[in-house]
């Protein structure tokens, strides 16, 4: 995330740290501050300060900030902005403040980006006829996600700033430091990255996934999520907060173990994110035993107690918890017809009364002509 905030930095951000927190008047380099004080203030406590460096006759000074780039692949050359405010790009508490509104304005454009555009041109609307969809069911889904963003927010930006500030193994070269993985691949860990990023993700999901299903953890973090039995794209971040940051702490976890490359997490990350919204948009095209795509995951959220993995079917298999999707959700005649979704239903109420002992959603026959004003 280091460059992509030191592009907001150079283009956004230093200018409002400027006018939000300048430094208004020049430190005397002879001029004694408490450590407490220095730090509020943004300033080094064993730096000195020379008047001289004043700008503007003395009205405002330069903070002792050193411009080091993030990337040799790319970086913005920083504005006088950068140095006119008390909390300079390294303060601790700027980047935190920037990382979480970064992460929630990126969190919720891509969210709606993607949701809308999967909802428009491949969510099949016939299932707004479904008996087990809700009445404002969209509505209800963007709503719960809107309230839990901000708080899953909150945690990944604290995720990021540890990772800004030099304690994760994300790197832009293969030579930026020592890491046993390093010794052992080399260079061909620019590619076996993605490989193992997506292994052990899928392993930590599946697990994290399957304990919240767990009665204890079910009915008060991760049932929000299950109120969708048949869902829409813009599910896909209708959690519970604490539910929806937990499934991605393994996304986390992994640069604090294994090196990632910079731009290679920032691209994984937005690929999670479409990911999620795929596996929520109901067309059914990965008939695969290895994928566990949106008929997998349709699965999931009918009958529960299955396939709790994310990318692969691997570790259902493993775990006993793997349910191959019906064949006639794969056959276009078939896949909304009376018969299959008559089917779903007897088996969902079924396993509605098991996991959750009574179903209090609110159903509504909606008709596809009616249904169409939600779009």
């Amino acid at each position: 995330m280091d460059f992509v905030l030191e592009t907001f930095d150079t283009f956004i951000l230093d200018r409002l740290y400027a006018a939000a927190l300048p430094i208004h008047t020049a430190v005397s380099q002879f001029e004694p501050i408490s450590t407490t004080a220095a730090s509020i203030k943004g300033y080094d406590a064993n730096a000195t300060w020379d008047a001289a460096a004043a700008v503007g006759g003395g009205e405002f000074a330069r903070s002792g900030w050193q411009f080091s780039p993030a990337s040799q692949y790319w970086n913005a050359q920083p504005s006088e902005y950068a140095w006119m405010s008390r909390w300079d790009r390294d303060n601790i508490y700027r980047q935190f403040i920037s990382l979480y509104l970064l992460t929630s304005l990126f969190g919720t454009l891509i969210y709606f980006f993607c949701s809308t555009l999967s909802y428009i041109f491949i969510f099949d609307k016939t299932t707004f006829q479904h008996p087990k969809y809700l009445k404002n069911q969209v509505r209800m889904e963007i709503k719960q996600a809107m309230e839990s963003l901000p708080t899953i927010a909150i945690f990944t930006a604290l995720f990021f700033l540890a990772e800004i500030r030099g304690h994760s193994f994300i790197y832009d070269q293969i030579n930026d430091f020592e890491h046993p993985i390093f010794a052992i691949f080399g260079s061909a860990w620019n590619w076996l990255q993605f490989p193992a990023f997506f292994m052990f993700t899928d392993c930590g999901i599946y697990w994290i996934h399957r304990a919240l299903h767990h009665p204890i953890l079910y009915k008060r973090l991760h049932k929000p999520h299950h109120k969708w039995i048949m869902p829409t794209p813009f599910a896909a971040i209708a959690f519970h907060p604490v539910d929806g940051f937990s499934q991605s702490i393994p996304y986390h976890v992994f640069p604090f173990i294994f090196p990632l490359q910079k731009f290679a997490y920032i691209a994984l990350f937005a690929f999670i994110q479409i990911w999620t919204v795929m596996i929520h948009d109901g067309e059914y095209v990965a008939n695969s035993p290895i994928i566990n795509g949106a008929a997998c995951h349709t699965m999931h959220h009918l009958y529960f107690n299955y396939n709790y993995g994310q990318f692969t079917t691997l570790w259902d298999r493993l775990g006993g918890s793997y349910r191959k999707p019906n064949d006639e959700l794969f056959k276009k005649e078939s896949k909304m017809s009376q018969a299959e979704w008559g089917r779903q239903k007897k088996e969902m109420e079924r396993m509605v009364v098991e996991v959750e002992g009574k179903d209090d959603r609110s159903y509504g026959e909606e008709s596809f002509t009616s249904a169409k004003k939600v779009q």
